[in-house]
């Protein structure tokens, strides 16, 4: 690569960076997290003096309970499973890196909502001697609640830096080689144990539709990454579905909703499906509860026979070379 091998500080560090999640599967942690989340005006654009009082005075006093008792359904003994399997993406990529360069590539974790932060994790890489920083948020398709809120945390904090290093930003990567031999694979692999059912849904995370007529390219994107994997899986037009989920509030959200499209596909006729979250880098609540456990019971429910659920990418070694070359590209020019 014509970097300075054995240097005093390391030729960068890389900050990767997921949503977040609660610190404990409690009513308080939950509160916490729930608070900072639904604060942010990327994620609800409503003006404040409408949404706070709303947020403050109902939702953070009624929901927590709620959502504590999901995370208990998925918590783990290690902890959080987002938490467990990013500290292993971070551990996994930093080893890939160091083996591509040649010397120490510090990795970092930091989630936009709880911690670790991504203020903590600029510090920590500052703390290494990184002077030159890739931004990876773990999300493949951009969206403003998501990509768009990590650039303004990123921004944010550097505005109290006198002197910032140099940095990249990977905006997206819903398109690329990597990504969907690493989608195709996970399917492949699957199928292989299980066997292929009638139809494979690739659910994705929903955003308000005013969102996207707003200009935010993600339905697009969802779309683009669907059919590109389809192609890869040889599959036709009937074999797969895409469909969107976790929607929150009463304003509608992309279509169809994944909840009313399990319910619906047994009296259809079909009678089996394998359900995929290409959007998610790492598994947590909106995968393991909703889709994993809440969609298995929406379609046996309705008279489907087979439900199977496949798992996000995690720590699987396609998915940290993907990770490993989105970050390549980035820094090459450094070279």
């Amino acid at each position: 690569m014509g970097l300075i091998l054995n240097s005093p500080s390391p030729a960068f560090g890389v900050l990767l960076v997921n949503l977040g999640t609660p610190d404990e599967p409690t009513p308080k942690a939950v509160r916490r997290f729930l608070k900072q989340f639904l604060s942010d005006p990327r994620v609800v654009d409503l003006s404040p003096w409408l949404w706070q009082p709303l947020l403050n005075g109902v939702i953070l006093n009624t929901r927590p309970a709620k959502v504590a008792k999901l995370y208990q359904s998925i918590w783990t003994d290690e902890g959080s499973p987002l938490m467990v399997i990013s500290v292993r993406q971070a551990q996994k990529l930093a080893v890939d890196l160091s083996a591509t360069f040649n010397q120490t590539i510090p990795v970092e974790l930091g989630m936009s909502y709880g911690n670790p932060s991504i203020d903590s994790g600029f510090v920590r890489l500052k703390a290494q001697g990184a002077e030159r920083i890739v931004v990876l948020p773990l999300y493949p398709q951009y969206s403003c609640s998501t990509v768009a809120s990590v650039f303004d945390a990123v921004a944010s904090y550097f505005k109290t830096v006198r002197n910032i290093p140099e940095l990249r930003f990977n905006k997206q990567y819903f398109d690329h080689e990597a990504y969907i031999a690493a989608l195709a694979h996970s399917v492949k692999r699957h199928w292989k144990t299980h066997g292929q059912a009638d139809k494979l849904l690739l659910s994705f995370h929903g955003i308000p539709l005013r969102y996207a007529h707003e200009g935010d390219p993600y339905p697009e994107q969802c779309r683009t990454t669907a059919k590109l994997l389809a192609q890869a899986l040889g599959l036709t037009d009937s074999q797969w579905q895409v469909c969107f989920q976790s929607r929150f509030g009463r304003e509608e959200w992309l279509t169809p909703y994944a909840d009313q499209l399990l319910a619906e596909l047994p009296a259809q006729g079909i009678k089996s499906v394998d359900v995929f979250c290409p959007a998610f880098a790492t598994d947590c609540l909106e995968t393991l509860e909703e889709i994993s456990i809440g969609g298995k019971e929406t379609f046996l429910h309705a008279g489907g026979e087979a439900y199977r659920f496949i798992p996000c990418l995690n720590d699987d070694e396609l998915h940290i070379e993907l990770l490993r070359q989105l970050v390549q590209e980035q820094a090459l020019s450094w070279d």
